[in-house]
């Protein structure tokens, strides 16, 4: 978290220093963040025969994740959607309705995990909240925080709280210089404030109904630390420096895709990055990988194993065999039990180490 920062997090060093981005670099940039992924080829799926794990198949699909666009007020250096005040890609009315209705088929689903980009700045987010909560569903919403001072937003923290939504707040240190190095000037002083407001309305309280985590993803090309030491870090030093509760803290690792694989390609760390990863392969994370019970959806409606399988337009891997594209395919989740996941080289980013999923680390 830096040298003034109080807790000195165990950094795993790569494995070499990278060379400067070349043609070499360019290909495997490729081949890590765009293309070489399939259901059954890449070095992925190597890994996972030899540990005896191929195929990778779906379990019972429990959460739909659903990105309702990548709209949004920050454009954060880490981000995996390439989200930013620019993006035009927003979830229309059709494609809500047709979420809920696909809800209203499978009561399996057990939480619905709504993502973005700022999922709140979506016309439809409230209603889709509403329709979530109608059918008694969980709702998890991936908030940065800063939206809560956005135009418009004044009422979405008691709003949230009224229909008990799960809050999952992005917050990378406790320390501003590091939080505004990620995610932008004045976002740290925001995000504080935001927290503050969540907690006078029992978002984080002890015995609350109203859950707020946090997340925490690395500044730079490493592994996250153990979770529950950096979380416990986090309690202290928030409760110490702001009088800000929190439930959990996530740990999540960066994927080298899109906006974080371009950085990693101009610092010359991307080949680098990418053997730490692979180096770091867990394979007692994969019985718990999100693909596994997850079912990502798109902004405007196609299906995904996964939220980083969408953003690399890697088409559900059950669709070569249901033919499943998008939501108007589908009608039972159920059919897509014992179905392959659609994997590539990108995917050592969720079983590296302590292993990563959208609920933190796995083991």
């Amino acid at each position: 978290m830096g040298a003034a920062a109080t807790l000195h997090l165990p950094v795993l060093p790569l494995a070499q220093p990278g060379p400067p981005a070349s043609a070499k670099g360019s290909a495997v940039r490729r081949s890590f963040s765009e293309g070489g992924s399939s259901t059954s080829g890449g070095e992925f799926a190597k890994a996972l025969r030899e540990h005896g794990l191929a195929p990778l198949v779906r379990a019972r699909v429990t959460t739909l994740q659903v990105n309702v666009g990548k709209f949004c007020n920050m454009a954060c250096h880490h981000c995996h959607v390439e989200a930013g005040p620019k993006r035009t890609e927003m979830m229309p009315r059709q494609v809500a309705e047709r979420v809920v209705t696909l809800l209203e088929q499978n009561p399996g689903v057990e939480i619905v995990d709504l993502t973005g980009g700022a999922p709140e700045l979506n016309p439809n987010f409230r209603w889709l909240v509403r329709q979530i909560r109608r059918l008694d569903r969980r709702i998890i919403d991936r908030c940065n925080l800063t939206v809560l001072f956005e135009p418009g937003m004044e009422d979405l923290a008691e709003f949230l709280a009224a229909h008990e939504v799960h809050i999952v707040a992005s917050l990378p240190c406790y320390q501003a210089e590091n939080v505004e190095k990620q995610r932008g000037r004045g976002a740290f002083e925001k995000s504080i404030a935001a927290l503050k407001r969540l907690n006078v309305l029992g978002y984080g309280q002890p015995g609350s109904a109203l859950e707020l985590d946090l997340v925490y993803n690395p500044l730079g090309a490493f592994l996250p630390p153990p979770q529950a030491a950096l979380e416990a870090n986090y309690k202290e030093e928030l409760a110490r420096l702001f009088g800000i509760e929190f439930r959990q803290l996530l740990t999540i690792t960066n994927m080298p895709i899109k906006r974080f694989a371009d950085f990693l390609e101009r610092t010359g760390k991307l080949e680098a990055y990418m053997g730490l990863l692979v180096n770091h392969f867990n394979p007692a994370t994969v019985p718990e990988l999100m693909c596994r019970s997850l079912l990502s959806v798109a902004w405007n409606g196609t299906l995904h194993d996964c939220d980083f399988n969408q953003m690399l337009d890697i088409a559900l891997g059950a669709s070569s065999t249901t033919g499943a594209r998008t939501i108007w395919d589908m009608t039972s989740l159920e059919a897509l039990t014992g179905c392959r996941v659609a994997t590539g080289s990108h995917c050592f980013g969720c079983t590296a180490g302590a292993g990563s999923s959208c609920g933190g680390a796995l083991r």
